[in-house]
């Protein structure tokens, strides 16, 4: 076990900790140094590299449900048991939420991997990686992991870097822009219109659905997620990753006062004409999805790789209902669609007191899953249980019906394999005309838009300090920003009065922020351009 302090954390937190996680690293031979290479002293060494790694590892999770809260002890599952015989490891798996983090590393009982949701600098690695817990990976992975070096593009080992060193193994995106707007084909038709292809494009079918009796033109959601089509428009997406450089200062793009305001000014169009729900600021995620899931909406912003469920539903709630992936409205400067996620979704570390030939089975173990071998397993699971091939080698799968079926079919999809390029899973999209659309979508309409930004990884220390002035989560604005942005939808504030709300913020401690910001730029500390590089 690494053994660290953190002064986060309270005397109360330690002291309840140290039954959440208990592990220990393996420990593994070595040739001894008055060995020699005689036939008995190579058969053993044959014989040792064929012991397989033995390491103790968590998964993250951000839900508290799902197939593996079901299964009484996950290293007895059928899945993580197949994934070890294929790896030649011996693991002692955990899944945890990664808001509970703190109590592992309070608890000083770390597992030998790590997983995180994002970076290094994540809120649920407090600080761990700065504080030496991790072994940095640079030597390890060019001894070990080819396929990670190989397939892992640079902005992704960038992010999961600290002092010019690489401390995580990150599963990633090669295509950052995973965003689309959606929109009800069969109501587009009705309508007459072609597809929107400008702002005012987009406003004209809105009217337009409304006026054959749609019930929600445009589907909004509180605090602008999923319901930030116009802010990308116009450039103005007040999120942790779209800082830009102006006049030598690196600041939010809500800066750009003119393009917010005109943001703000169409957002208040669709208000004021009933194009957006009266009630836009309070939707919660659960009445969004209901609404999405009974097809009222006429168009809508979600992730991409979610068309083919948004069709199956929509037809069962609506027959004769058709969805499609359309190019986002452009704003006056041809820009448009949404924020380039950052290229990590999820990093693995290993602890720095895992001894070195347990440390290169475990790269070892995350390199195999760049592999076609790993890709037929995670994505369609055991030949003869979960899928055949045809005399054309020719996958025929079965695709999960129930929510148990498909839950487990996630957890080994997607929580198992911790290492991959999770832009999509082409194999398994190219097994139907949903998916393939999808993959379409993917190639002909997200490779064309998307927002470029600056993120800073670890974040800003200047967050924590003025947590209002923060983005609570990748895709929301500051609690200041956002607040002031739905008084002025509302009425209840003049939109000319933007450049106030700018200095509200610079006098509230955006000043700090843009001072912080600008100084790692310049230093080249963690400061990110996310793009499609």
């Amino acid at each position: 076990m690494k053994k660290f302090k953190l002064t986060s954390f309270s005397l109360v937190v330690a002291l309840t900790a140290t039954s959440v996680v208990g592990c220990s690293s393996a420990s593994g031979g070595s040739k001894s140094a008055g060995s020699t290479d005689t036939p008995k002293a190579a058969a053993q060494t044959d014989a040792a590299k064929k012991e397989p790694a033995k390491f103790s590892i968590v998964y993250p999770t951000t839900v508290s449900t799902g197939y593996h809260t079901r299964v009484p002890d996950l290293n007895k599952d059928k899945w993580v048991l197949k994934l070890e015989q294929l790896t030649n490891t011996d693991m002692n798996i955990s899944v945890m939420e990664d808001s509970k983090y703190g109590v592992m590393f309070a608890s000083n009982s770390i597992p030998d991997v790590v997983g995180s949701i994002g970076g290094p600098g994540s809120k649920s690695m407090s600080g761990s990686v700065e504080n030496g817990v991790f072994m940095p990976l640079d030597d390890l992975l060019k001894q070990y992991g080819p396929n990670l070096l190989k397939s892992i593009p640079k902005s992704a080992w960038d992010t999961v870097s600290y002092n010019g060193k690489i401390y995580g193994i990150p599963e990633f995106l090669s295509n950052p822009s995973r965003r689309a707007t959606f929109i009800r084909t069969d109501l587009l038709e009705k309508t007459g219109l072609p597809v929107p292809k400008t702002v005012d494009d987009f406003l004209n079918v809105l009217r337009a659905f409304k006026k054959i009796g749609v019930e929600t033109p445009y589907q909004m959601r509180e605090n602008f997620k999923y319901a930030d089509v116009i802010l990308g428009a116009y450039d103005v997406l007040p999120y942790k990753d779209q800082f830009e450089l102006v006049n030598g200062q690196v600041v939010p793009k809500f800066f750009d006062v003119e393009n917010m305001e005109k943001a703000l000014t169409t957002y208040k169009t669709m208000y004021d004409e009933g194009l957006i729900s009266k009630e836009f600021a309070t939707i919660s995620s659960t009445d969004y999805t209901k609404s999405i899931d009974a097809a009222k909406p006429g168009i809508w912003s979600q992730n991409a790789s979610g068309l083919p469920g948004f069709r199956t539903k929509a037809a069962q709630a609506v027959p004769g209902a058709k969805i499609d992936i359309i190019a986002s409205p452009k704003g006056p400067e041809g820009k448009g669609g949404y924020f380039y996620y950052s290229p990590v979704i999820r990093t693995f570390f290993i602890n720095n007191s895992v001894k070195p030939d347990t440390a290169a089975g475990i790269v070892k173990f995350f390199d195999w899953m760049l592999t076609p071998e790993a890709e037929t397993f995670f994505t369609f699971g055991i030949e003869g249980d979960n899928y055949t091939k045809d005399a054309a080698g020719k996958i025929n799968y079965k695709f999960p019906v129930t929510k148990e079926d498909i839950e487990e079919e996630g957890f080994r999809s997607g929580t198992l394999w911790a290492v991959h390029d999770s832009t999509y899973n082409k194999p398994r999209l190219e097994l139907n005309d949903d998916g393939k659309a999808t993959l379409k979508a993917f190639d002909d309409v997200l490779a064309n838009e998307g927002l470029s930004g600056i993120g800073f990884y670890p974040d800003l220390s200047t967050f924590s300090k003025y947590p209002d002035l923060a983005a609570p989560q990748p895709d929301v604005g500051p609690k200041l920003i956002v607040d002031h942005m739905i008084k002025m939808i509302y009425g209840k504030e003049p939109i000319s009065d933007w450049p106030k709300v700018i200095e509200e913020y610079k006098a509230k401690g955006g000043n700090e922020i843009i001072k912080e910001a600008t100084d790692r730029w310049n230093q080249k500390q963690g400061a990110i351009m996310i793009d499609k590089k």
